[in-house]
């Protein structure tokens, strides 16, 4: 598979998850309670022996990058990498990337020496899991010139996606970029022999934003000033091109937003969740941290997961994500929570100095309530706080010490809650 180069489109500034890509870029966004969304499209890659990979991103690169170079390390006879490919200032080229296709335009001087056949573009914000080699395998057989993978979904979820017409032979005729709610849309429905994914009711087929190009296809697509894959590329390349769509029938979501972010965690924590990380046939890979095992002091945890390095003393947990080296004190209770924990345990001359500075210890503290939250890394949220227990209508917005999006609370990275808190 050396023939193909894989690119993680990392996304722009990732507004729509912010309060969490605050500090970090989209891709490095704490997931499950120990991965990263980036480990999600890697994974895939891995799994279909495609390594030489390249992650496109130009915002908060550092996290990413420290996560990348402890994770991703290929030994020399594989000639496989996994690097990042931030903006950066050259002669030809002295501004940001404006969209996902210049992005690509802007580093084929780094791709061309890879001397690719194939081009895959993956994103680095979805959940799923594919089988790569398939798709590349039905690429190749097809004779196209491009290849869309895409799910069929619902009318409402067609809103804000990319809406693909194919015919009987999976030749795509037509796309429409967020067409909106209220636009007829009714000629888009799919053909029969294209709905595989029967089980979420879709009707009409949407793109994954995962293309194959050929490569000399790609370099012809980006030979002038369009920005854009899905708003500008793809259409202009269905009028003159023969390009294809890929029939998906897995789990995929898009995690673009709060809501999907908070929801498709939760879903984890379900009996048979619609994404599986326990198949070890096609594992998820992220960092291994060596971390001791999870330590239940006296706890009643339903239906929830618990990474690694955890130590939950006395507390009652349901339906919630209990990430890495995440402390909780006698008496604290979570439900629908998404905690990411901790990147270090504090010592005792830390917690001398938080004492005496009457600053919360990183963690969560004793007889502590939560309910419908998203708890970003290394919070100290101190004992007795009460964060959405109250059941009133909360208004979206900046709230300093927290967030609210979508309806729900978001406690950022690094905050402080001192003890009593009511959010």
């Amino acid at each position: 598979m050396s023939e193909v180069l894989s690119i993680v489109l990392g996304g722009g500034k990732g507004t729509r998850l912010f309060p969490l890509t605050q500090e970090r870029a989209k891709p490095a966004v704490p997931f499950g309670g120990k991965y990263r969304l980036v480990d999600i499209p890697i994974s895939n890659c891995i799994n279909a022996d495609l390594r030489q990979i390249y992650i496109l991103t130009q915002f908060n690169s550092a996290s990413l990058h420290l996560h990348l170079s402890q994770t991703y390390n290929f030994d020399t006879f594989s000639k496989g990498f996994v690097e990042i490919l931030a903006a950066e200032q050259t002669f030809e080229h002295t501004g940001w990337f404006e969209g996902t296709a210049d992005a690509v335009r802007k580093n084929f001087v780094h791709f061309r020496t890879q001397n690719p056949s194939y081009y895959l573009i993956l994103s680095g914000d979805q959940l799923y899991r594919m089988n790569l080699k398939d798709f590349l395998q039905k690429h190749k057989d097809s004779g196209a010139d491009i290849t869309i993978a895409c799910t069929t979904v619902s009318r409402e979820d067609a809103s804000q996606l990319g809406i693909l017409k194919a015919d009987k032979n999976n030749i795509i005729t037509e796309f429409l970029e967020k067409p909106g709610p209220t636009k007829d849309i009714s000629d888009f429905r799919a053909p029969s022999e294209l709905k595989k994914n029967k089980a979420k009711g879709g009707e009409f087929l949407a793109s994954m934003g995962i293309y194959v190009f050929n490569a000399a296809t790609m370099e012809a697509s980006l030979n002038n000033e369009l920005t854009d894959f899905g708003k500008e590329i793809i259409p202009a390349a269905i009028s003159r091109l023969k390009v294809n769509a890929y029939a998906f029938d897995g789990y995929w979501e898009d995690i673009g937003t709060i809501r999907n972010f908070y929801e498709a965690n939760l879903e984890l924590t379900t009996l048979k969740p619609r994404f599986d990380f326990y198949d070890e046939n096609h594992p998820i890979y992220t960092h291994s941290r060596c971390l001791p095992p999870s330590k239940m002091n006296f706890s009643n945890m339903n239906q929830s997961i618990a990474a690694e390095g955890c130590i939950i003393t006395n507390a009652s947990i349901t339906n919630s994500i209990v990430g890495v080296r995440t402390i909780i004190e006698s008496g604290s209770s979570l439900n629908g929570v998404v905690c990411m924990g901790a990147d270090f345990y504090e010592s005792d001359i830390q917690k001398l100095h938080n004492a005496e500075a009457r600053v919360p210890n990183v963690g969560i503290g004793r007889g502590t309530i939560v309910k419908r939250a998203i708890i970003d890394k290394n919070a100290c949220i101190g004992e007795g706080c009460r964060i959405g227990v109250d059941d009133i209508a909360r208004k979206d917005g900046n709230f300093g010490n927290y967030y609210v999006v979508d309806g729900i609370i978001v406690i950022p990275k690094n905050a402080v809650l001192y003890p009593g808190t009511v959010i």
